[in-house]
């Protein structure tokens, strides 16, 4: 039985594993219930990650905005 790391998991999970790694997790799924376990809650958490919006506060892009001003102002003279 071969063990897979978490990465290879995420790897998984993201189709980003080879077409002989992808097969042998397939089989170890099968089989190996605590596998099959942490491959599902990882896939929740992608789930749940995917739905989040991520945007910066407004006052912070203002903040960026009066810095990128300033030195415009300082770098044009």
């Amino acid at each position: 039985m071969q063990n897979f790391t978490l990465e290879d998991l995420v790897q998984y999970l993201y189709n980003e594993t080879s077409p002989e790694k992808t097969a042998a997790i397939k089989a170890a799924l099968e089989t190996d219930f605590e596998l099959k376990e942490k491959l599902s809650v990882m896939a929740a958490a992608s789930k749940r990650l995917d739905a989040l919006s991520f945007s910066p506060r407004k006052e912070s892009v203002d903040k960026i905005m009066e810095y990128g001003k300033k030195n415009l102002k300082e770098y044009s003279h």
